[in-house]
C-alpha cells in the first residue's frame, strides 16, 4: 500500500501504525520470545535549565551496564529540530531510538503541514512516545528524558521532565535525571539564576555535573585522560549552539582552581 492511500495526517508514528507497522520499533517482541531482559547499557546524569536567552541541556558521556562501563563517550544530548533539545537517561538503546524518532516526527509534521509544531506540541509528542514505551519500561527498559527548547511565540526557553507513564511536567528553573540527579539538583539549587548569561549557564551546568560525578560512580564527569567532556547544547532565538570541548575544558579547569585550598 502506498502511504497516501492510507493515513493522510501529519503524525509519523500514526503513519507507521496504519501503513507500515512492520517498520515500527517494538521492544515487546524481545520479551515475548525470550522472557528475559536483554543486557542493556544505561545512560546516567543529564541536566536541563533555563537561562536569560533560552535553555541549556547537558549530559555526561558515561554509560554503565551494572557495575561495568558500557561506553565512555555515549551521546546523551540530541537536537530534535532547530529549536528543541532532548537529553536521555535510562535504557540507552530505546532512549537513543526515541530521540531519533522524535526528530523524524517533527520533520514529517513540518513537511505535511507546512509549518513546525509549537514547542508545547513537541513536548506532548515526546510524552506520547514515552507512553508507548511503557510495556518495555515495566520490564526494566525505562526511558526518562528531559526536553527543552526555545519557544519562539513566547520568546523564552522552556524545560520539561517526564514520567515513564508519559506524564510531563514543565519546570520553571531546572531539572536533572539519572543516577546522579539528586547531587546535580542540589548543586543547581545553590548556583541557579534565570537571568544567567550564556557563560554563567555553562558554568552552572558543568559545576552540577562535576558535583554529581564526585558523589555518583555512574556519572562520568570530565575525563581529562581521554579528553572526553560532557556534552552541552544551548538553544535560543538564534537556534542551537554546541559548546566546544575546548570551552568546556577551560570552564572545568576554573572549577578545579576554585576548589583548591590555599597552600594545597
Amino acid at each position: 500500500m502506498r502511504f497516501w492511500d492510507g493515513y493522510k495526517g501529519s503524525s509519523f508514528m500514526e503513519l507507521l501504525d496504519l501503513d507500515f507497522p512492520q517498520l515500527k520499533p517494538e521492544l515487546g517482541a524481545w520479551f515475548a520470545s525470550t522472557g528475559e531482559l536483554p543486557p542493556t547499557a544505561h545512560g546516567t546524569t543529564c541536566i536541563a535549565l533555563r537561562w536569560a536567552e533560552g535553555a541549556l541541556v547537558a549530559g555526561d558521556r558515561l554509560a554503565t551496564m551494572g557495575y561495568q562501563v558500557a561506553s565512555r563517550d555515549i551521546e546523551k544530548v540530541y537536537a530534535t529540530d532547530a529549536y528543541s533539545l532532548m537529553a536521555i537517561a535510562g535504557a540507552a538503546g530505546p532512549a537513543i531510538e526515541m530521540a531519533r524518532l522524535l526528530g523524524i516526527q517533527f520533520e514529517h509534521h513540518e513537511k505535511i503541514e507546512g509549518e513546525p509544531l509549537e514547542l508545547e506540541g513537541k513536548a506532548n509528542t515526546l510524552a506520547s512516545l514515552i507512553k508507548q514505551n511503557l510495556p518495555a519500561a515495566m520490564q526494566g527498559l525505562a526511558v526518562v528524558p528531559l526536553f527543552a527548547g526555545y519557544d519562539r511565540r513566547r520568546r523564552t526557553g522552556r524545560v520539561w521532565k517526564y514520567e515513564i507513564t508519559g506524564g510531563r511536567y514543565e519546570e520553571q528553573e531546572f531539572d536533572s535525571v539519572g543516577s546522579g540527579s539528586i547531587f546535580a539538583k542540589e548543586s543547581l539549587k545553590k548556583s541557579f539564576s534565570t537571568s544567567a548569561t550564556r557563560e554563567q549557564a555553562i558554568q552552572m551546568a558543568l559545576l552540577a555535573l562535576t558535583d554529581a560525578a564526585d558523589e555518583d560512580r555512574g556519572t562520568g564527569g570530565v575525563d581529562l585522560q581521554r579528553a572526553i567532556y560532557p556534552r552541552l547544547k544551548l538553544v535560543s532565538a538564534a537556534g542551537i549552539e554546541d559548546v566546544a570541548d575546548d570551552e568546556v575544558g577551560q570552564v572545568y579547569q576554573e572549577i578545579l582552581a576554585n576548589r583548591r585550598r590555599p597552600g594545597a
